[in-house]
């Protein structure tokens, strides 16, 4: 699966659950982009797992939390798991728009390969 096929996966299971029966604006979007990444914040302040369960707020593999289930039943939390929602939001979007967006992070990518030593200089 391309990272295309799997931002209309996405898309589709949003809109089947009903996060898109009104057309959403990008400021909104962004926003909720924003929270999730705030989230990934929160989840490393407090110090918590990078990936764990939440009934048991223990640290968990991925194997585990998945572990023959074809729908996870426990929800996962921790800072990958933000960074996995902010990631989620953006595929979301950029389906609902039909933005191809495979194409753009490889063109991205190409380009930064090429940049110079912090881009000439940026200290972030």
């Amino acid at each position: 699966m391309n990272i295309n096929e799997l931002a209309k996966e996405i898309h589709e299971n949003a809109v089947a659950h009903g996060w898109w029966d009104e057309p959403r604006q990008f400021p909104e979007v962004a926003a909720l982009i924003h929270s999730e990444i705030s989230e990934a914040l929160e989840e490393w302040r407090d110090g918590n797992p990078t990936f764990y369960l939440k009934q048991e707020k223990r640290a968990a593999t991925l194997a585990e939390a998945q572990a023959g289930a074809a729908v996870q039943t426990e929800k996962p939390e921790g800072l990958a798991v933000e960074l996995a929602d902010a990631i989620i939001r953006i595929l979301d979007y950029t389906a609902s728009e039909g933005i191809d967006i495979d194409a753009v992070i490889m063109a991205k990518h190409k380009y930064n390969k090429g940049r110079s030593y912090r881009h000439g200089g940026k200290r972030a």
